[in-house]
């Protein structure tokens, strides 16, 4: 059945592209240089590893369909990896970029050519380094421009602005998150909130830096907002205006209007904004949100929407956001998202018939600390099904491709939670050791998959955003409590579901996904908490080849850098 719906699906695919595409697609070619630079914040000056001296890093802005080529240059002092937030790369997952998934990273002193293959993404995505926490400072916008002769399904804007908001330390990303994992205990909090690189007023220091967007009365902005901050799910307003939501994780979805967004790291939102009240300055504002028991610091950061020749002070200037653990805020926002039925998105194809199902439960656990560096008898994790996932020292695809798994990973991650307990209940006492292992689950090419991931109790709890590398698939539901297989399948949304990448996991709450495997290749599903997927929140989803060549991996560039003692 999940073939067979796949072929057409591929089949409806590949019109809906060529007509898009054919005439239009181009190549464009970009130079990286990534190093060390100074920057000075909270009056602090920090050393950063970034893309040719600037935080955050170089745009790219292409057209759908384009295909888009990175040399990138390591010109610092240790390896990392680049990955292409949302972009499918179809057949291509050795240019996906994860640290050990895919690819080794590129050795300082060496470069390494990416091939990012655009196909039905549109509006915003980004880039980022997928090794470590690089890529606290290591990140960029994606932009994905309306093919030639393509228009919006909106009101075409008179302008567009990129919102990337970030997690600033003072001090070196990698280093934070080597000193955490070595002592077992959790990494520091961030000291500020960052929009496009600037900390705003709210922080004291006199000397920093505070983003201006400037606008003119009765003009139309779109707004390309970018959560790229390490841990934090971030709300987002603009005093006085109004927000209009048209598109997210490179999708067009169905307009809606709010005074807030809620968006949560590796997600992307394109807002509309009206510049329709009195001439003057407004503050832009962001601030964290968190259900865990953990909470990330209160802070909220500053920039200026500015009408050309407004004079003196700030008008309205009481900042207004959902305060930091309002979840009802949360999921009111979220609750109003939807696909929408414009020409300019895939045709919904939305499984039904399931092949394979996959339910996920995440938690935060502890294992047994053992080196010198221990803190504490026993060290943080993270899992998904109780399995704490280890990073192996030779890529999982060159190792899957090439039919050398043995000691790099297995492929019997557990579809169902080992145990099943009262996920979302109150869990003292209850036995939070998880497994190590590097485990995969293989699909057949075409099988029509539903993952159910199910938030828990077990550590700090809470809402977690779950990204899954080599596809867009359907959000068809979430709920709160355990998740029951018999009665909530019937709240799904089949009719108009998201087409996202990273979806928002409800704390003490339930998710479910939908898509079809017909991207052959090795794809990682992780927490884009940092901490988390440092901690082992993650695993792997390989895709097999199909029958064909069009339906199978593409053969690897012969560029691949080398894993470390090969």
């Amino acid at each position: 059945m999940g073939l067979q719906q796949d072929t057409v699906t591929w089949f409806v695919g590949i019109l809906f592209l060529s007509t898009l595409f054919l005439c239009s697609a181009d190549v464009h070619h970009y130079e990286f240089f990534v190093r060390e630079s100074n920057f000075t914040k909270l009056c602090n000056t920090t050393t950063l590893l970034v893309v040719n001296d600037s935080y955050p890093g170089p745009e790219i802005r292409v057209r759908r369909g384009d295909t888009v080529f990175v040399n990138v240059h390591n010109q610092g002092n240790y390896g990392f990896t680049i990955h292409w937030h949302g972009v499918k790369q179809p057949r291509n997952p050795w240019f996906d970029g994860p640290e050990f998934i895919t690819q080794c990273p590129i050795q300082p002193g060496t470069n390494f050519t990416y091939e990012v293959i655009l196909s039905d993404e549109i509006g915003t995505l980004w880039w980022h380094a997928h090794s470590d926490w690089t890529r606290g400072s290591v990140q960029g916008a994606f932009i994905i421009l309306p093919a030639e002769n393509e228009t919006y399904p909106f009101p075409t804007p008179d302008a567009d602005q990129t919102i990337i908001l970030q997690s600033w330390y003072n001090g070196d990303y990698k280093q934070i998150i080597d000193q955490a994992l070595a002592t077992g205990i959790p990494p520091r909090q961030p000291d500020a909130y960052a929009i496009n690189g600037n900390l705003g007023d709210t922080y004291g220091c006199t000397n920093d830096t505070i983003f201006r967007m400037q606008v003119d009365y009765e003009k139309m902005y779109l707004l390309r907002i970018i959560n790229a901050a390490m841990n934090e799910q971030q709300f987002f307003s603009i005093t006085n205006h109004t927000l209009t939501v048209v598109a997210q994780d490179a999708s067009y979805v169905r307009r809606f209007t709010s005074d807030y967004i809620l968006i949560s790291p590796g997600q992307t939102m394109d807002v509309l904004v009206s510049a329709n009240q009195n001439v003057g300055q407004y503050y832009m504002a962001t601030r964290p949100f968190s259900d865990a028991s953990a909470m990330p610091p209160d802070n909220i950061t500053t920039g200026i929407f500015q009408y050309t020749n407004s004079e003196g002070g700030l008008n309205a200037s009481l900042i207004t956001l959902p305060a930091r653990d309002d979840t009802n805020a949360t999921n009111s926002f979220i609750s109003r998202i939807r696909n929408t039925n414009v020409t300019q998105n895939p045709p919904l194809n939305v499984p039904t018939g399931i092949d394979r199902r996959v339910f996920i439960t995440i938690a935060t656990n502890t294992v047994p600390c053992n080196t010198s560096q221990c803190l504490l008898p026993n060290r943080f994790v993270a899992s998904l099904n109780n399995v704490s996932f280890v990073f192996p020292r030779i890529d999982i695809l060159q190792a899957y491709y090439n039919s050398s798994t043995g000691g790099v990973f297995t492929e019997d991650f557990p579809l169902n939670p080992p145990v099943f307990y009262d996920f979302t209940g109150n869990l003292t006492g209850f036995n939070t050791r998880a497994e190590l292992g590097t485990r995969a689950v293989v699909l057949n090419y075409g099988e029509a998959v539903e993952i159910v991931l199910q938030a828990t109790q077990l550590g700090g709890g809470g809402s977690h955003p779950i990204h899954l590398h080599g596809f867009s698939f359907y959000w068809v539901g979430s709920g709160s409590g355990n998740f029951n297989n018999e009665t909530d399948p019937r709240t799904y949304n089949l009719v108009d579901p998201p087409l996202i990448n990273t979806i928002h996991v409800p704390g003490k709450g339930w998710a479910a996904l939908r898509f079809f495997a017909n991207n052959p290749g090795v794809w990682f599903m992780h927490c884009h908490f940092e901490r988390h997927s440092s901690w082992g929140m993650d695993t792997v989803f390989i895709v097999r080849n199909g029958t064909t060549t069009e339906t199978s991996i593409r053969p690897p560039p012969s560029t691949m850098p080398r894993c470390p003692g090969t």
